[in-house]
C-alpha cells in the first residue's frame, strides 16, 4: 500500500516559510541522501496551490543542466486546490478535483510508490487533520527564524509518534513521525 509521506525543512522555532532564505548553509551529503531517497521511494509528487504555483514559475524554464530539473520536470503532480481551475503550465501536473482527502484515500490503495509532500505546509496540516499523512519528515535546522509561517498553527494538538532520529554533522536533525 502507498504512503503519503511530508517532507520539510523547518527551523528549531517551527517555522517552515522562505527555507531557501535560511536552509541552504546546512545543506550537506547527509541531507542531501534524505531528500535523494525520499524521491526514490515515490512516484508522484502532492502539491498544495502556493507551492506548486511557486514551482510551476520557476522549474518548467530552467535548463535540463540544471540539478534536478529533469526529476522535477518529470514526476508526475497532483495538486490540490479548491481555487485553480487549471495546473496546465507545469507539464506531468494534475488537479485533484472534488474532494481531495477522498481522492488521496483511493490513490493510496492503488499500486505504486509512496507519494511525497513537498512544502505545501497548509496542505500538511490538512493530511494530518484528517489523519490520512503517514510519515512526516522534519529536517529539523539550527536556527530560529523568528518570523514566517509555522508547521502548525493554532488549532486541534497532533499527537505524534517519533519513529526515528538522525542528527547530521551540520547539527540539523532528521526526524520521521507517524501520526499517534
Amino acid at each position: 500500500m502507498r504512503k503519503i509521506v511530508a517532507s520539510l525543512f523547518i527551523s528549531l522555532d517551527g517555522v517552515v516559510e522562505a527555507p531557501e532564505t535560511w536552509h541552504f548553509p546546512y545543506f550537506n551529503d547527509e541531507m542531501g541522501a534524505v531528500v535523494g531517497s525520499l524521491s526514490e521511494t515515490s512516484d508522484a509528487m502532492l502539491l498544495g496551490r502556493k507551492t506548486y504555483q511557486m514551482f510551476a514559475g520557476y522549474w518548467p524554464n530552467v535548463g535540463p543542466d540544471e540539478e534536478m530539473a529533469a526529476q522535477m520536470n518529470d514526476t508526475p503532480k497532483l495538486v490540490v486546490s479548491s481555487t485553480l481551475k487549471s495546473v496546465d503550465e507545469w507539464q506531468n501536473s494534475t488537479l485533484l478535483e472534488g474532494d481531495a482527502i477522498e481522492a488521496l484515500t483511493a490513490l493510496k490503495s492503488r499500486p505504486g510508490k509512496n507519494l511525497n509532500t513537498v512544502g505545501s505546509v497548509t496542505l500538511v496540516r490538512s493530511l494530518l487533520r484528517a489523519k490520512v499523512l503517514d510519515e512526516l519528515h522534519l529536517l529539523i535546522h539550527p536556527i530560529a527564524v523568528c518570523h514566517g509561517e509555522r508547521l502548525f498553527d493554532e488549532g486541534e494538538t497532533v499527537p505524534l509518534e517519533l519513529v526515528s532520529s538522525t542528527t547530521f554533522k551540520t547539527g540539523v536533525l532528521h526526524t520521521i513521525y507517524r501520526p499517534a
